[in-house]
């Protein structure tokens, strides 16, 4: 195709690059270094350089609520969702929590899976929590005073791998804390043997809608289950006794 008196097309030196991963340095050195035929390269380059500075800012903005500590996540597995779950809601610095499936192999697991057993994955509440408000740490303490942490084959009436206690990390740091609150606890001798996990964290698979705040939706129905389970009672004897 007929270009005219233009050496190199515009897009034949930009394109190498991702919009995501650009400098615009060097789109600026493209544009120093390129001869413009007419006003229609002028103005694609311009856009290209609005498109780009706008995205540098945009992904600048989502650094900040990263690093910012205004959100952050934590997950765990402590048995029955829908108790985990109640207990982390009342917790002032809890954000929100969902309830749903992780540890396993299966894509997009179902309840009726996850409970029968053989899809590696665990019930587990993931915390979206205001670190200014509330401490890793301070969930790690809440998290070991509402699970059985001598059991590894289930937790209070509930039996299997898929509700056993795990702590989910998601980085070195919730790592750390987690082995060190661990070992805190098996020192102090308070309750024995402490069979908790910590693993990394994996891809979370939300549960069914009517599995979310299951004690609000449910409430007389949630607290026979807690009830029967015999879950409070259990925690007062390994905790409050």
């Amino acid at each position: 195709m007929n270009r005219g008196n233009c050496k190199t097309p515009i897009w034949g030196q930009i394109r190498p690059f991702h919009a995501g991963f650009i400098f615009r340095a060097k789109i600026i050195e493209i544009v120093l270094q390129s001869e413009f035929c007419n006003s229609l390269n002028r103005l694609f380059i311009i856009f290209f350089l609005l498109l780009s500075s706008l995205f540098s800012i945009v992904k600048a903005e989502d650094s900040t609520v990263v690093t910012s500590g205004k959100k952050q996540a934590a997950t765990f597995a402590g048995g029955c969702f829908w108790c985990v779950q109640h207990d982390f809601d009342q917790v002032e610095g809890v954000i929100s929590t969902t309830a749903g499936y992780t540890g396993g192999t299966k894509v997009n697991p179902t309840y009726k899976e996850v409970s029968a057993g053989g899809t590696g994955h665990l019930e587990a509440v993931q915390v979206a929590y205001d670190p200014r408000v509330v401490t890793y740490e301070e969930l790690l303490n809440i998290y070991f005073h509402n699970i059985d942490p001598t059991r590894d084959d289930g937790q209070f009436c509930d039996l299997g791998s898929q509700y056993r206690p795990v702590i989910f990390y998601y980085n070195n740091r919730q790592k750390q804390l987690a082995e060190e609150y661990k070992q805190d606890l098996i020192d102090s001798k308070k309750v024995q043997p402490v069979l908790v996990q910590i693993l990394p964290a994996q891809t979370f698979y939300p549960a069914e809608e009517y599995h979310q705040e299951y004690y609000q939706k449910n409430p007389i129905r949630y607290k026979y289950y807690r009830y029967s389970c015999g879950r409070d009672k259990r925690l007062r004897e390994l905790w409050y006794n």
